[in-house]
This record gives structure tokens, C-alpha cells and sequence, in this order.
């Protein structure tokens, strides 16, 4: 199965990335995942199934650790077949 993940983390500053946006950025960027988008609003990756829980897991634990007060994600199945 391939999954797609669309994540936030709050609070939001206009200025410069706050540490858990830039923890969750990194965290995304370094999983096996086959396709990453980051933007200052919201990101997007995809991949197996197993890759993506498994980034979504260490995103979670880490961007909190790191300050974030929310965390919005949005899991979409996009596919069965593995890539």
C-alpha cells in the first residue's frame, strides 16, 4: 500500500522556521520515502506504507520534543502497489 501524509506544525512564525518545523522538515527529508515537498505552510510525502507511519511516528515525537504545540496530518491511501 502507498500512502500520501500532509503535516503542519504550529505555532507558526513568519520570520524564520521554528525549531519543530525545521526537526520535522529534517526528519521527512532523511525517511525513505520517494517523493518530498516542503513548503513553509504544509508538506507532503509518499511512499510505502511501512516508510511513511514509520516517518510519521519520528515526526510526531520529534517536533513536539522540539516545541511544537500541534501537529496537523492528514494520512491518504493513494495506492496498492509498492514502489
Amino acid at each position: 500500500m502507498r500512502l500520501r501524509v500532509e503535516f503542519t506544525t504550529e505555532p507558526f512564525d513568519l520570520d524564520e522556521a521554528p525549531p519543530h518545523a525545521v526537526v520535522a522538515r529534517d526528519v521527512i527529508q532523511a525517511a525513505r520515502l520517494d517523493a518530498v515537498d516542503v513548503g513553509p505552510f504544509g508538506n507532503t510525502a509518499e511512499g510505502g506504507a511501512d516508510e511513511v507511519l514509520t516517518a510519521v511516528d519520528a515526526l510526531l515525537r520529534k517536533a513536539l520534543a522540539a516545541g511544537a504545540t500541534r501537529v496537523s496530518l492528514q494520512v491518504n491511501v493513494i495506492g496498492e502497489g509498492e514502489k
